[in-house]
């Protein structure tokens, strides 16, 4: 998992090479055992499963299967890489980016190609937010935070504080805070790099998630390492922690949205259980937001 993969895929999404890394990353977290083939107890030379192995259980002949994943197969049709995806236990995610990546997606894009990406929301949308009582951000598929409420930006302090744009998988990846400001950062590496992944499959021209990824592939030894994975991930519902600078750790339950009428954003908002220190400390985040604002120094948690 060097940076040579990571540089290869900078080509672009749906190229030869991402169709073989996929499907080579794929075979090689199945065994033999998982999908009740026999082993023999011979020493195998390849990680999971072989080629001959994905054809018979995907019941395509072996040249086809080869000649996929050199990616020379184009428009392969539904049943065969539904097929495929059922032989390599893939789950709905990675199913989808494997349909996007051969057969250029089941579904349309989230961007149009050549369309810009957006950097608002409706006001509409920007009057929802305020009104929200738990921190809310919204974000593009390049992970630019385009709008966020007044807990948002509080919870999200390190971010906002940065040159130009704030952008999720910048900080992440290039903003040495990040390491203390996220209490898994190997986690959040890896989850966005899967995210990007998974934009890109989706929409391979979209030019500002392109640039976020080479940039990041240039930049970021830790980046093309979580890249070469080949791992999608949608960022729906979970949990993570947030070390504030001055309220200390909060653990917090997300939660994704897309946005309709809003092509390539999503809305992320956190919350906590009430009653806990978790939520006495998002509860603070407008006095403190206040207090860096000028009012006074921050406020204790």
């Amino acid at each position: 998992m060097g940076s040579e993969g990571g540089a290869r895929t900078l080509a672009g999404v749906g190229t030869k090479d991402d169709v073989r890394e996929f499907l080579i990353s794929r075979r090689a977290h199945v065994t033999p055992q998982e999908v009740g083939l026999p082993t023999y107890g011979e020493d195998r030379r390849v990680p999971g499963l072989r080629r001959e192995e994905v054809a018979e259980l995907a019941g395509v002949s072996l040249d086809y299967y080869i000649r996929l994943e050199r990616g020379t197969v184009r428009g392969a049709s539904d049943s065969v890489l539904n097929a495929i995806a059922r032989a390599l236990r893939l789950n709905d995610l990675e199913r989808d980016h494997l349909f996007r990546l051969v057969q250029g997606g089941p579904a349309a894009p989230i961007t149009r190609p050549g369309d810009p990406a957006p950097t608002a929301v409706r006001s509409s949308v920007r009057r929802v937010l305020d009104n929200m009582a738990v921190p809310a951000v919204v974000y593009d598929a390049a992970h630019d935070i385009v709008a966020a409420n007044e807990m948002g930006r509080a919870l999200y302090h390190f971010h906002f504080d940065t040159d130009g744009q704030p952008n999720i998988a910048r900080f992440i990846f290039l903003d040495p805070r990040a390491r203390a400001f996220y209490g898994d950062w190997s986690e959040a590496c890896r989850m966005t790099a899967a995210m990007l992944r998974l934009e890109a499959g989706r929409d391979p021209l979209n030019e500002e998630l392109t640039a976020i990824i080479g940039e990041l592939s240039t930049r970021s030894p830790q980046f093309r390492q979580d890249w070469a994975r080949h791992e999608v991930y949608e960022h729906r519902s979970g949990e993570k922690t947030f070390n504030h600078p001055d309220l200390g750790p909060i653990h917090v339950t997300f939660d994704g949205f897309a946005m309709p009428g809003e092509d390539g954003l999503s809305i992320v908002t956190y919350s906590a259980e009430p009653g806990t220190p978790d939520a006495d400390r998002l509860a603070l985040l407008p006095a403190w937001a206040a207090a860096q604002a000028g009012a006074s120094g921050p406020v204790a948690p």
